[in-house]
This record gives C-alpha cells, structure tokens and sequence, in this order.
C-alpha cells in the first residue's frame, strides 16, 4: 500500500501517511498517485500547487475559498514542522463547528485530506517550515475567505502568535453564516 489513510473525528478528512524509501542518499516519498485517490473516492484533480514559508510562532489560517470556488486541499510540511488545523464548517455536518489537529512534519511527512467546507490553518512549530499545498479550484480572490484563527476553541500553543493584519480580522466562528452544507459520502 502506498499510503496509510488514517480517519479523523471529521467526516472527509484524512491523515495520510505515505510509504517512504530511504537509503544512503537519502529519503523518497511519493506525494500523490492518482489510481490510489481514485480507489479511496479522494480528489485527484488538482488545479494548483504552492507553497509557504514561514518562521516560528507564525499562524496562517484559519482559510477556505467560498463556493463556487471552493475546493479541496492536500496538503503536508516538506520541512519544518507544524501543528495543522481544520475546522468543519458544513452546515448539518455531524461535527458542524469541531476542529481536528495534526502535526505535520518532514520526517514522517504526513498529509492532510481537507475536503470542501473546511477551514484550515497552521502554527509552526520549527525554526522554519515549508508548507505544500494542492488544491481543487484556482485561487479566487472575491471568494478567498476565513474565520478568526482563535475562536474555534483551538488550543494552540501560543497565546500571541504572529498573524497578518488579514488573519486577525476574520470573523469570529461564531459569526460566520456558513454557505457549506454537509453531504454523507461513502468511503471504499
């Protein structure tokens, strides 16, 4: 098997822990194969691909695009390490509201599934991470959006961490009119 799909507490989103192949020059790991997502009812068309780099005590998040722009993410630290949010905010979703978290790192190099209707964010926890990202949807700049990185009940591990002026002007979870609705998939 090349991945190892780990469920979370949220319906849709999943850690995954690929198959790595190390030797003396050093680590392979393989980031996506599409026959596999395919086989697990996972995205396998991905419309864009970036990265972040940011130093420690920096939360970016909590973010999502808008529908008809949202989208899903893969995403994964290929250096560093970081502590990875999502929180669910489909409308009837059995877990409406909850967050899960994950620490992603270059070591292990762990992924997050993020399916439509979550927000997602992160804290880094090394000196510096780097951040990978694929995604369902081109970027949207009318429908990039997010709720306030602190008002989801996340407890992160800094009280004042570095945010960007957009970041800290989000709207709280609380005031947030979701236009996510949940929709049961079945998993194979």
């Amino acid at each position: 098997m090349m991945f190892e799909i780990l469920l979370s507490k949220i319906p849709g989103c999943f850690e995954l822990r690929p198959k790595m192949f190390e030797d003396v020059r050093g680590r392979f790991v393989k980031t996506f194969h599409k026959d596999f997502f395919l086989q697990h009812g996972l995205n396998t068309e991905w419309r864009e691909e970036y990265y972040s780099t940011s130093s420690q005590g920096v939360l970016r998040g909590l973010h999502f695009q808008l529908p008809p722009h949202d989208h899903e993410k893969l995403v994964y630290c290929s250096h560093g390490e970081v502590l990875d949010a999502v929180v669910d905010l489909r409308v009837g979703s059995p877990t409406y509201g909850q967050y899960a978290l994950f620490r992603l790192n270059s070591e292990e190099a762990n992924m997050v599934y993020v399916p439509r209707g979550l927000a997602h964010g992160f804290f880094t926890l090394s000196k510096i991470a780097t951040m990978m990202y694929k995604v369902a949807s081109v970027y949207a700049s009318q429908h990039d959006s997010g709720i306030l990185w602190n008002s989801a009940g996340i407890e992160w591990p800094e009280k004042l961490p570095i945010l960007s002026v957009r970041d800290a002007g989000f709207k709280k979870l609380a005031d947030f009119e979701s236009p996510f609705v949940y929709e049961a998939k079945v998993r194979s």
